[in-house]
């Protein structure tokens, strides 16, 4: 440095001494300029103390001249300390120079810059607050310094400044906030341990309320969650729960919506492997699941995002129970949510909420807002749907995003990857919407009834049952009621059977035997019952696996969803017009051994023991019909409806069919369930040889079809019980007579059937089997396509 040039008020000495390479005399020289700017004090001479801070700034602690800006450092807090309280006035100009340092290469520089600094805020303590943003800086940096004496430094800074932010009420947030939100994105370790540390400070000040600004650093303390330091992640776990206790203590001035997309971005890991991402998720979910049960409907705009998140979580295994727990409880709040006004048309919504008003506009300023974040949905999967973006304004009357809601449910179902509770969860959230909004679901159930009828394949049993719920639903809703426009998995309109409109109206069946076009007596399905069972049968001969070990239980439980007699009435209905007579003939024989043993067909099987009313008996026409592709199942249906002669009649004729072993087997089965508790009223008959001698006849009949087998030795046991009619006699010949005629006038009731048209219809199906049959021993390889006339 030029010594020559005048550095007036500070003399040769002074300007020596601060150019020295000894700190003992550069300190020398400090205490005179401190003495110096002490009389400039005394004689109110501000314009000497600038112009001596402007020398040492400009030409002392901005000089290339290392030893020089050392120098110029020690000056300025010598000139903050003799200033006192009077350095307010000052700080800028001592202030800049010394930040200026903090960038210097010269880690020895970079100490004294610190050392420095604090010195001035020792003295201008509260003063300095206005500058808070340039000091938060050139401290962030110094945080991360790698030399351990800078950073030892400017920890006592960062303590000292904490102190007077503390201990003042004057603390600019406003303006303090968009820094902190820039500088909390740092991946320096150091850096984020300086961040998180002025957080909690902050958080724990009575005057300063951070939580107002929450949204805009939230998405940045998760980020900091993830940081490897164990350290690192303990403070910034105890800030996010302090944050947590403040919103519960008042939720009514929480922005919940400004802060969902941000946690529906992190309650979803994008790399597994990262433990950290583990304490993200389960941060973001809890935090989550508050948010649901603060806000209430204030988060149904996004709850496609939600889902989403929760979903995946739902199929956790134990290793992260407490993510499944929590992801559990948010799922279970927000369906609670979904209430059957969310079912209103938009006219109506419009209408009880006025017209839009400028609150509309705030929706594209939040969605702008948000872009950064939902710049991150490809990272973590479902980037094609728009999840984040909210459906409606934070209004008091809040709307459902349905349509969002649907397509992450059918994105779920489609995806084979989902475990089996996730799949659960999703079933039961399409059950409730369309148990709540049964108008608005229907607008989409003909593109979710494909997916539907597919997971009936699934591995599981309570998909299955979930899924059946559904289903029985759509089939069974008065909202379905109208015909939809479009059409379930390509079933051509040709194919849809309706509901005739006399059941619909409470009108009888007509004719017993012509009702082949009847609908079930019990209240009538809607337009896509048929759809279901149509599509149902249709799965079933294309999956004959499924057929094979699924088809009962998926049968037994519609029974019980649907009632029987609607199930059985509309699957016989459509097996009349079955092509494949193979596949009739085995899902006859399913529906039979169903009918005939279950116990959730108890009440359809005492409907049709008696045949007492005009429906039971409609009902057993329109099963003997589609029955009839299955002769032994055919004479079991006239067995459990006390049609003994019929049954003997049918047995007759089976001298003319193709006995095969498959056929044999069937009989054999037949005895078994003889023998079963369902058909304990028949062997009870068999003490009444006078009035049941076609039983006796059909069940020798049945005997000689049986080889010499184990059922035929049943069977045979069984007949020989029969006891001599002459010995059963232990009343008198006239009530004899009597009970011969009460016999007499019950079948009375059964004239109006025409047995004979029934075996008509049994010897066409039976010649149409047959024809098949020869066909297909012609050919190389078997038609497997089934069609629906």
């Amino acid at each position: 440095m030029n010594t020559e040039k005048d550095f007036s008020p500070l003399t040769p000495n002074v300007v020596r001494a601060l150019n020295d390479k000894l700190y003992e005399k550069r300190k020398v020289a400090a205490l005179e300029i401190e003495k110096l700017v002490r009389e400039f004090v005394a004689q109110n001479n501000s314009t000497q103390i600038r112009h001596v801070i402007q020398i040492l700034a400009s030409e002392f602690a901005l000089s290339q001249h290392p030893h020089s800006r050392k120098g110029g450092l020690i000056g300025l807090a010598a000139c903050s300390i003799a200033l006192g309280k009077d350095s307010g006035l000052y700080l800028k100009e001592l202030i800049e120079p010394v930040l200026t340092c903090f960038n210097d290469s010269d880690s020895r520089l970079r100490y004294y810059a610190c050392e420095a600094l604090y010195n001035i805020v020792k003295v201008a303590r509260g003063a300095v607050l206005p500058h808070f943003n340039l000091l938060f800086d050139g401290l962030s940096k110094l945080a991360a310094d790698p030399d351990p004496n800078v950073k030892s430094g400017s920890e006592l800074l960062d303590r000292l400044l904490k102190d007077i932010v503390t201990e003042s009420n004057k603390f600019d947030l406003v303006a303090f906030v968009p820094l902190l939100r820039e500088r909390i994105y740092s991946n320096n370790q150091y850096a984020r341990q300086f961040i998180i540390s002025w957080i909690h400070v902050l958080e724990s000040v009575p005057d300063i309320n951070l939580l107002d600004y929450l949204p805009e650093i939230l998405d940045g303390l998760f980020q900091i969650l993830g940081d490897n330091s164990k350290e690192i992640r303990k403070t910034c776990e105890v800030v996010l729960g302090e944050f947590l206790k403040e919103i519960k203590k008042s939720p009514s001035s929480v922005k919940f919506a400004e802060m969902a997309n941000i946690l529906v971005i992190h309650c979803q890991v994008a790399d597994e492997t990262k433990v950290t991402n583990d304490l993200i998720q389960l941060t973001a979910m809890t935090w989550m699941r508050e948010f649901i049960q603060l806000a209430g409907r204030v988060v149904l705009p996004y709850s496609s995002g939600i889902l989403t998140a929760v979903l995946p979580c739902l199929s956790y295994d134990d290793r992260k129970k407490n993510t499944k727990e929590a992801a559990s409880a948010c799922n279970h709040s927000l369906m609670k949510l979904v209430t059957p006004e969310d079912d209103e048309d938009d006219e109506d919504e419009a209408k009880s909420t006025g017209s839009p008003s400028k609150e509309d506009s705030q929706v594209k300023t939040e969605v702008d807002s948000n872009d950064m974040l939902n710049a991150s949905q490809e990272s973590v999967g479902f980037s094609n749907i728009s999840f984040f973006t909210p459906a409606s304004t934070d209004r008091p009357q809040v709307t459902l995003d349905l349509d969002g809601i649907v397509q992450v449910l059918d994105r779920h179902l489609h995806d084979s990857s989902t475990g089996m509770m996730t799949r659960i969860a999703v079933l039961k959230w399409l059950y409730h919407l369309y148990i709540k909004t049964p108008r608005k679901m229907f607008r989409h159930t003909d593109s979710l009834f494909p997916m539907l009828l597919k997971t009936l394949s699934d591995e599981s049993d309570e998909v299955i049952l979930k899924d059946l719920e559904v289903l029985a639903e759509i089939a069974s809703s008065p909202a379905g009621q109208t015909e939809p426009t479009g059409t379930c998995d390509n079933v051509d309109n040709k194919l849809q059977l309706k509901v005739p409109e006399g059941i619909k109206s409470g009108q009888q069946s007509g004719p017993a035997c012509k009702t082949a076009d009847s609908s079930p007596s019990t209240p009538s399905m809607n337009s896509y019952f048929y759809k279901f069972m149509i599509n149902l049968l249709k799965r079933f001969s294309l999956e004959r696996k499924l057929l094979e070990n699924r088809g009962a239980f998926i049968i037994r439980q519609l029974c019980l969803l649907l009632h029987a007699e609607n199930i059985f009435h509309s699957m016989a209905d459509i097996l009349l017009k079955e092509e494949d007579l193979k596949f009739a003939s085995t899902i006859v024989q399913t529906l039979n051994t169903i009918l005939l043993t279950s116990a959730e067909l108890f009440q359809l099987r005492n409907q049709l023991k008696d045949l007492r009313t005009q429906e039971s008996r409609a009902l057993f026409c329109c099963l003997y019909r589609s029955w009839c592709h299955n002769p032994v199942a055919t004479v079991s249906l006239c067995f459990l409806t006390q049609n003994y002669k019929h049954a003997y009649d049918l047995i007759q004729k089976f001298g003319d069919l193709e006995v095969t072993v498959d056929f044999l087997m069937e009989v054999d089965k037949l005895v078994q369930l003889i023998e079963s508790p369902i058909f304990t009223y028949l062997r009870l008959q068999l003490l009444d040889v006078e009035n049941n001698p076609y039983l006796i006849k059909a069940l020798y009949g049945l005997l000689m079809l049986l080889p010499q087998s184990q059922a035929f030795q049943l069977l045979s046991n069984r007949l020989r019980c029969v006891p001599n009619p002459e010995l059963m006699r232990t009343v008198d010949e006239s009530k004899y007579m009597d009970s011969k005629l009460q016999s007499a006038s019950k079948r009375a009731c059964y004239t109006n059937m025409d047995y004979s048209e029934l075996l008509q219809h049994f010897d066409c199906v039976q010649s149409k089997h047959l024809e098949v049959r020869h066909q297909r021993s012609g050919r190389a390889t078997d038609h497997t396509d089934r069609k629906l006339m």
